[in-house]
């Protein structure tokens, strides 16, 4: 596959680090869009003449069909400038924003949450190669965080945030605040994003050679079992810290705030180190999400004892985008943005195939399911990490640019 190298280089040589926070921004934007309904579907269901229960689909429509855009996007997207693919999405995100803070009934914002999917799939897939082309080689663990670092932010800030305002203006003004955020960061990139041509672009016959690439096949089975596992039991987080720890209902904000930071704190302590030491790092995070429902299942039946495991969860998960974006990387260092939106593609199956084996868990054998199994994906991720071979792209110079 072919690359391009001097022409990214030069242009992002300008505003390298404005660049950078402007795709962390639009990471920020998308996951804050597709995690939004959260914290608001009683009211949306009730002003939509909806069941709770039917709303859910707000939050899992958009994640099965980002699995699915994220491959067609770049792929669709062919040898265009990657510049003007992101300046493209972010105005359909502005657009599925405002036509959900308009939408007159539950199909006409089911649809607005469709093309929430398809900005998901193809922002995540294109940003998550972006480092190496926007920064010099040994600043692009940091710059990875800061990119990804707008995935945990959002969990941190975007949903909260957004909560809040339905409370207080109504749902309708969260979605019409996204939607200015959403404007507001597409001029930014128009200032600041520096050109990102290829020289070809992406195919299925692409897809086909990389799916034969051994290490990242163990990348994205590490991806489907760690994400798996981690949503199993996060899904539930509310029931786990209420019946199973003793949480009050005034310490969930609180807490969950805490996790937020403790994830945003993994993410750009992962950063450099897997960056450097790759495969290591995921270990250590593997370990990480494999002491948690142990520890949960131990020590976590008191309220002293909650805080210190949701802190490690949060620490250790917060690790997870950025340290499995980094394998992928390496993995493929001419061919990013295939690996990239392959990733994408799992990690939203692991996050409805996690959240509904959960509930089913949860149903037929109660919380302590949920923690079992949870820890039986973070262990087997754990020997699959042990089992992998120096990744084969390793040694590749990771400035090196994607074709496509």
């Amino acid at each position: 596959m072919s690359i391009q190298s001097s022409v990214p280089t030069e242009a992002a040589a300008r505003h390298p680090w404005l660049a950078v926070s402007a795709v962390g921004l639009a990471t920020f934007s998308v996951v804050t869009t597709e995690m939004l309904p959260v914290g608001l579907l009683t009211s949306i269901a009730a002003a939509l003449g909806s069941s709770t229960g039917d709303a859910g689909w707000l939050i899992s429509l958009p994640a099965m069909l980002a699995a699915v855009s994220a491959p067609l996007v770049v792929i669709a997207a062919g040898a265009l400038d990657r510049r003007l693919i992101l300046r493209a999405l972010l105005g359909l995100l502005l657009l599925a924003n405002l036509a959900s803070a308009l939408a007159p009934n539950m199909a006409a914002m089911l649809m607005a949450r469709a093309l929430v999917g398809l900005c998901m799939g193809g922002i995540w897939a294109i940003a998550g190669g972006l480092a190496a082309r926007l920064v010099s080689e040994c600043r692009v663990g940091l710059a990875t965080s800061i990119i990804f670092g707008g995935v945990a932010a959002a969990s941190v800030l975007g949903v909260p945030l957004g909560t809040l305002i339905g409370d207080a203006y109504g749902w309708r003004a969260a979605f019409a605040g996204m939607s200015l955020l959403s404007g507001l960061v597409l001029l930014l990139h128009l200032g600041v994003i520096p050109a990102l041509p290829v020289a070809r672009g992406v195919s299925m016959r692409m897809f086909l050679q990389q799916l034969g690439n051994r290490a990242l096949q163990r990348g994205l089975l590490l991806t489907l079992l760690l994400v798996a596992g981690h949503f199993m039991v996060f899904t539930f987080v509310r029931p786990l810290l209420d019946a199973w720890s003793g949480v009050g209902m005034r310490w969930m904000g609180p807490l969950l705030f805490a996790y937020g930071v403790a994830g945003i704190a993994g993410n750009f302590l992962m950063g450099p180190l897997a960056a450097r030491w790759t495969r290591p790092a995921v270990t250590a995070i593997s370990v990480g999400l494999l002491l948690t429902p142990l520890l949960w299942l131990s020590a976590g039946t008191t309220f002293c004892g909650a805080i210190w495991v949701l802190l490690l969860w949060g620490l250790a998960y917060g690790g997870v985008s950025v340290g499995l974006m980094t394998w992928m990387m390496k993995a493929t260092p001419r061919a990013m943005e295939v690996a990239g939106s392959l990733y994408v593609g799992v990690f939203n199956i692991g996050i409805a195939a996690g959240a509904w084996a959960g509930g089913w868990l949860l149903d037929h054998n109660g919380i302590t399911g949920n923690l079992w199994v949870a820890a039986a994906l973070a262990l087997a991720a754990l020997l699959a990490c042990i089992g992998a071979r120096t990744l084969s792209g390793s040694a590749e110079r990771l400035k090196a640019h994607p074709h496509g």
